[in-house]
């Protein structure tokens, strides 16, 4: 078979229907990614495929560079300051010895479906493929806009922290009829939850500033949030996202809430169970807020992060040295959380992600319990990060339809830092059409092609459009 044919990843017949019939030609909602608004609003060209693909503006991409690690790469031409096209080549012996892994495949839909390139890249073919690549950069296809215009996307959701000014959203708003494209703030506020790290109390200063809410307690922390989440809902934000590597469910007073943050403010040292109560607090006002303003609330739980401590002080975070996480019982302890916000009807939108599969199963059923008001109110988001391969994905639309409904599903997202990752939605949606197929060839499900069609339309886009409601303005 020839690699990345027009089938791949297309077992039968009827999945091969479904994905070139109904599900290729559906627009993209890119509704959680870690692209910059900046680099979106200055709209340049990348000077050549190392700085768009491996060093890309403010960003890399560690998942590449995870893998130059183990092929025995030097550092200096990974995050170093070595010459960019003996990065890119690097990067070729790399991917020859990547079968296997979906970096090998998403390489290669990305020189297809931008580059029109279909050579296999490998140290040989780097220097045609170098050159080709770059004449194309120069392009006004590939200034960051029309990358995404050109790749069917009509909206993206970008990662931004609450105190975050969205001086580009607003610019890039007032350009939206032209763009063809909606870039919305999506709020993250991992820095106000990292009550125990260096900066808390200068954090606190700057968030008390742009919402002009003197913070001197816990109550005004949520004083000065709730002005945030009206500032980034007039914006267009719908959603906020939130990464609790682990959690433990632990209530406190209002006293105890304020003795915890001056001991943050202070940067003394603050016990598990202080930090706990600090969080447990701060997320039951999330979800509040997130009710009221009738928004998403996406977990992204049980990651290990920075496990190299050196290479950490040397190059900073989310650079590659990440793990999937193994608390055993971070969703019990988010099972208290919900059941405690159940009592006052604060139980958001929610998507939920674990990095660690053994969860998945355990908030599938854990959703059901909370279902209600709204189709598919709580779901089980697309397979995250190491999850992010074909047989992830499948094995997260198994437990989905298998414990809930799947036809519901608001599908996949890019969560990444890259203006070339959309054939990832492409690779998605194979994946998905080939489940479908293989369920109707089994006589799972009637072999209805117009009504299977209709689903892997609905799971591609129209759910996500009609869930988030970004495009009824």
């Amino acid at each position: 078979m020839t690699l990345l044919n027009d089938d791949f990843l297309l077992g039968n017949e009827t999945a091969k229907t479904l994905f070139h019939d109904y599900a290729a030609k559906m627009p993209i909602i890119d509704f959680h990614c870690h692209l910059n608004p900046q680099e979106i609003y200055e709209n340049k060209n990348y000077p050549n495929i190392t700085r768009i693909w491996l060093n890309e503006g403010t960003y890399g991409d560690h998942y590449k560079w995870r893998l130059m690690r183990a092929n025995g790469v030097d550092e200096k031409y990974i995050t170093g300051d070595g010459d960019e096209y003996k990065k890119f080549v690097e990067w070729a012996k790399t991917i020859e010895n990547s079968y296997g892994n979906p970096l090998y495949e998403w390489t290669h839909l990305e020189l297809r479906r931008f580059f029109h390139i279909d050579e296999e890249l490998t140290e040989e073919s780097a220097p045609r493929i170098w050159d080709k690549a770059n004449e194309l950069l120069q392009t006004d296809a590939f200034k960051p806009r029309n990358l995404i215009k050109n790749s069917n996307v009509q909206v993206v959701c970008t990662t931004d922290d609450p105190a975050s000014n969205l001086r580009y959203h607003k610019l890039l708003k007032r350009e939206e009829a032209s763009s063809g494209f909606k870039t919305l703030p999506a709020m993250r506020p991992d820095k106000l939850i990292q009550i125990d790290r260096d900066g808390f109390a200068d954090y606190l200063k700057t968030l008390s500033a742009v919402s002009q809410v003197p913070i001197n307690s816990f109550a005004d922390i949520i004083k000065a949030l709730h002005q945030r989440f009206e500032f980034f809902n007039e914006m267009g934000g719908r959603l906020s996202d939130h990464s609790l590597l682990t959690y433990h469910f632990n209530e406190a007073s209002e006293d105890e809430l304020n003795e915890i943050v001056n001991k943050g403010v202070q940067n003394k040292l603050l016990s598990q169970i202080e930090i706990d109560k600090y969080l447990t607090m701060l997320l039951e006002n999330l979800m509040k807020l997130n009710t009221e303003f009738n928004w998403t609330m996406q977990f992204h739980i049980n990651s290990n992060r920075d496990l190299n401590r050196p290479m950490f002080d040397k190059i900073g975070p989310d650079t590659g040295y990440d793990a999937v996480g193994t608390q055993p019982d971070i969703v019990d302890h988010i099972t208290k959380l919900y059941t405690k916000m159940q009592d006052t009807n604060d139980v958001p939108k929610t998507i939920f992600y674990s990095l660690n599969n053994n969860d998945w199963m355990q908030l599938a059923t854990m959703m059901g319990c909370f279902q209600g008001g709204t189709v598919q109110k709580l779901q089980l988001g697309a397979g995250w990060w190491f999850n992010d391969t074909a047989e992830g994905m499948d094995n997260q639309l198994r437990i989905f339809a298998q414990e809930s409904l799947l036809p519901h599903f608001v599908g996949m997202l890019t969560d990444s830092r890259s203006f070339l990752s959309y054939p990832r939605h492409e690779y998605f949606r194979r994946v998905l059409c080939n489940f479908y197929g293989k369920l109707a060839e089994q006589g799972r499900v009637p072999n209805n092609i117009e009504k299977l069609g209709q689903i892997v339309q609905d799971i591609s886009y129209n759910n996500a459009h009609d869930y988030f409601g970004f495009l009824k303005d």
